[in-house]
């Protein structure tokens, strides 16, 4: 797999990588466990053509009941707008089921910006289709009451997290991720009974893609479901993971810490605003192999 190639800038010994296309799901801004300040982080020190935002980026569930919006998610939002207006990125936003409040509005095209609830992305392989993937979760389509009980469950979960995890700090003790531990043995149920990833595949094969890019799950992989290569891009609110398509086409799964190692930048928290914003040099004369 090839890995992009670090644009390094001299003068804060800190690179930004530089991709061909980015895939983010499940940012849950409006959560306070949302890492909207390690996504923010991430995207701007990464350069692509296109950045998919494929679904849940905002959380309108938690807001309408708890509200919660802080200026770190707003400070993702101007991140999003800043690679659209000083990079020239394509900006592509796909519904989910918890910012369905834009199905009201979809599709709707701006210059460098499309809102819609599919998409057709074109990679040297073939097509690949990006769906958020809630329709294809038995409980979000049928049982939408259900579905909205489970994430104050969630919610309430990230809590005691939190409390248990600073038990944990005490005792020199690693994180322990329990509410993503219930998550996933919950959210593999229902892909179990609703045959998610098969659906996806026969939606891939119906749209005559060789592959599907989906969200909502918070389970990020990147596997063949049959002849269909399915991608899931994760979230923003335990695992810190994205897709990234290399600029030879190929495609990985990136995680926050990783993309950190690969930087030589600290997590987010432990730099300041001004070394994280320091300009890059024009990418022809800095291009450093891995």
């Amino acid at each position: 797999m090839s890995e992009a190639a670090p644009i390094l800038n001299p003068a804060t010994g800190k690179s930004k990588l530089r991709f061909k296309t980015l895939f983010i799901s499940d940012v849950h801004l409006g959560m306070p466990d949302s890492k909207a300040a390690q996504a923010s982080h991430f995207l701007r020190n990464c350069l692509c053509e296109k950045l998919v935002l494929n679904g849940d980026i905002i959380d309108a569930w938690h807001l309408r009941r708890l509200g919660g919006w802080n200026k770190g998610h707003t400070n993702f939002i101007r991140t999003v707008l800043r690679k659209m207006e000083k990079e020239n990125t394509e900006i592509v936003y796909l519904r989910g089921n918890h910012d369905d409040v834009l199905d009201r509005f979809i599709p709707i095209q701006f210059e460098h910006f499309l809102i819609t609830d599919e998409h057709i992305h074109h990679n040297r392989a073939g097509n690949y289709l990006v769906v958020h993937g809630d329709g294809f979760d038995a409980v979000s389509t049928n049982h939408a009451w259900l579905a909205q009980l489970g994430g104050l469950g969630y919610n309430f979960l990230l809590r005691i997290n939190r409390l248990y995890n600073a038990y944990r700090r005490l005792r020199g003790k690693e994180p322990f991720s329990f509410s993503a531990w219930v998550k996933q043995k919950v959210k593999s149920a229902v892909g179990a009974v609703g045959k998610y990833e098969e659906q996806l595949q026969h939606l891939a094969q119906q749209r005559g893609c060789v592959g599907i890019i989906c969200g909502h799950i918070h389970k990020a992989d990147n596997k063949m479901v049959g002849s269909t290569h399915y991608l899931n891009s994760g979230d923003w609110v335990e695992s810190m993971t994205a897709i990234a398509e290399n600029l030879d086409g190929t495609f990985e799964i990136i995680s926050y810490p990783e993309f950190c190692e690969r930087t030589n930048r600290d997590p987010k928290g432990a730099v300041s605003e001004a070394e994280d914003e320091a300009p890059a040099p024009p990418p022809e004369s800095s291009v450093i192999p891995m």
